[in-house]
């Protein structure tokens, strides 16, 4: 992949354990405009948003409503867990 459309992918993630998730899910994948689109509901949104061209690359090709997969867990735990305590909601998960 190109750094330019490396930079045009966004994926976005759901994780509910509370709802009986075992694993995150990817709920949407772009390129181009629908990237942007991801990226500004995000925004508007409040989401935590993270740069990472590898993960990006990896969960652009998991299908929609699809965990992720193995290879790419340990680093989506790792962004999980920054945007649980970036909003003060890492206590919830540890109850």
């Amino acid at each position: 992949m190109t750094d330019r459309l490396q930079r045009d992918t966004a994926v976005a993630l759901s994780y509910h354990p509370e709802q009986g998730d075992e694993a995150p899910r990817v709920v949407a994948t772009g390129k181009g405009e629908l990237a942007r689109q991801i990226l500004d509901l995000a925004f508007a949104a409040g989401v935590k948003v993270r740069e990472d061209a590898d993960l990006v690359e990896i969960l652009a090709a998991v299908d929609v409503d699809s965990q992720v997969p193995l290879e790419a867990l340990m680093a989506v735990a790792e962004i999980l867990t920054y945007v649980y305590i970036a909003n003060g909601r890492m206590a919830e998960l540890t109850k």
